[in-house]
């Protein structure tokens, strides 16, 4: 048993560290301290969507900015049920606590941006439903939404539970976040969009926040060897490049095929950029 336990990591990952917990979470996270914070963001959530529900302020938005938000917001409860999947298998097959505890904690958020994403579709078609069965059917069968379904699909298949690490949190998420929740909602100023922007708080505020843990992992990982670093930065290559190739097509359904390109290109750098600074050569 004493020999089986101390390969566990070897069984899991290609990754060698000579002290999985030096893989700390620099925001010190542990049951009450999480449970704390993410209780006074959902509270400002709820809030958010009091102000915006009692002087109903969606209706303010351009009819046809609602049907593309629809389209290009609500299928994500799907990407975000993956995202929580993955997160829970990189707590169930992850070597330490100091990577396992953080990745549960993360599951759990993404099941919560799910929900919030769930009740801005509920607002938007007067609590029917009928704007989620809508939201599905676009995920299953829309061609803009395929790329990123596949990509979801084969991220929960992965085999290493370091590279699924890297593609989710620092690839999958640094492509979709400042793209959905920057780009996208920057677009929709122009058409009385920014009560959506209030329901859409805690997701920004979260991606800034949960990149503090993911870039200190990742750093911490890569610094160790020459071996991990390169595992690290060829699966963030694949996996950064296939996260802008799935999100280029909707892309270009919500702000048009040049403006798509170039910010997809603008995201695509800056995610380049945040890996060099984790010491990558990206």
């Amino acid at each position: 048993m004493g020999a089986d336990y101390w390969h566990y990591d070897e069984r899991r990952t290609a990754i060698r560290m000579a002290d999985w917990y030096a893989l700390k979470d620099p925001r010190q996270y542990y049951y009450a301290t999480y449970n704390i914070a993410r209780a006074t963001q959902y509270q400002a959530t709820e809030h958010n969507f009091d102000f915006v529900e009692k002087r109903n302020l969606l209706a303010l938005v351009d009819p046809a900015w609602r049907e593309t938000v629809a389209f290009y917001l609500l299928p994500l409860r799907h990407a975000e049920w993956g995202a929580n999947m993955n997160c829970a298998d990189i707590c169930d097959r992850g070597f330490g606590t100091a990577v396992t505890a953080p990745s549960m904690f993360s599951a759990g958020d993404h099941l919560a941006m799910a929900q919030v994403i769930g009740r801005i579709g509920l607002m938007l078609d007067g609590n029917s439903g009928a704007s989620l069965e809508r939201a599905k059917a676009d995920w299953m069968e829309a061609e803009a939404w395929q790329g990123v379904r596949r990509m979801v699909e084969d991220s929960l298949v992965i085999g290493d539970w370091f590279e699924q690490f890297v593609a989710q949190n620092l690839c999958v998420d640094g492509v979709l976040y400042p793209l959905v929740y920057g780009r996208f909602e920057t677009a929709g100023q122009a058409h009385g969009a920014a009560g959506l922007s209030m329901l859409t708080e805690f997701m920004s505020e979260w991606f800034t926040e949960h990149s503090r843990w993911v870039d200190a992992v990742i750093r911490v990982a890569a610094a160790e060897s020459a071996e991990n670093k390169a595992l690290i930065e060829g699966w963030f290559a694949t996996w950064s490049r296939r996260a802008a190739s799935a999100l280029a097509p909707l892309a270009a359904k919500v702000l048009g095929a040049d403006a798509a390109r170039t910010a997809i290109d603008q995201t695509a750098a800056e995610l380049r950029q945040r890996a060099a600074g984790l010491g990558l050569s990206a």
